[in-house]
């Protein structure tokens, strides 16, 4: 995992190395059971270093706390990119194609039961299958090279939607229940 990180944070394979401030390579438990995927940090990720720090970032962390996980114990947290597009806009295809290789051999290394990609980008960029769409997928299990898959809707569209928290908490409840079906049977939240 260190080798990988030094070649994220060093990495120049495309023009966004050049715009950045930070390569954000991950956080969290390395052998944790649940990876965790969005689409590529933002501004205050950027800034900071660290993934999922903004606004989204602290919704997510309110949602894995009412779900009993936290990032140092239960989930590693990545991104479909480790820069930050410029405006935060969605990454281009070849942009994908040079760092998306990062990101599955995080995967293999990290070795988790469950993946969670946040909103459509991860999705359709994880499974490389853009005809692929967040409100018809979300809340379903789908098997992934040998991994289970639950998309749900990215925090950043919960901010801009609130109608969608309800969704994504049954979602997340599910993440729940399998977690403790395949790795702690008493794996406590007192909201599931």
């Amino acid at each position: 995992m260190e080798r990988l990180k030094e070649r994220i944070v060093n990495c120049t394979a495309c023009d966004l190395s050049k715009t950045r401030n930070h390569a954000i390579w991950g956080e969290g438990n390395p052998n944790a059971d649940i990876l965790i995927i969005g689409e590529a940090p933002g501004a205050d990720e950027d800034r900071i270093g660290r993934p999922f720090v903004g606004k989204s970032g602290q919704l997510l962390d309110k949602i894995l706390l009412a779900c009993g996980f936290t990032r140092q114990e239960h989930v590693f947290l990545s991104n479909i990119l480790r820069c930050r597009p410029p405006g935060n806009r969605v990454p281009k295809e070849e942009e994908v194609d040079k760092c998306i290789a990062y990101l599955y051999e995080q995967i293999e290394l990290v070795n988790p039961k469950i993946i969670v990609p946040l909103g459509a980008t991860a999705l359709k960029r994880l499974l490389n299958d853009d005809s692929l769409k967040i409100t018809k997928i979300r809340g379903n299990w789908i098997q992934w090279e040998n991994r289970l898959v639950m998309p749900v809707f990215h925090p950043a569209a919960l901010l801009r939607n609130p109608a969608l928290k309800r969704d994504t908490w049954e979602d997340f409840k599910k993440i729940v229940y399998k977690y403790r079906e395949l790795v702690n049977p008493a794996h406590y939240s007192e909201h599931v």
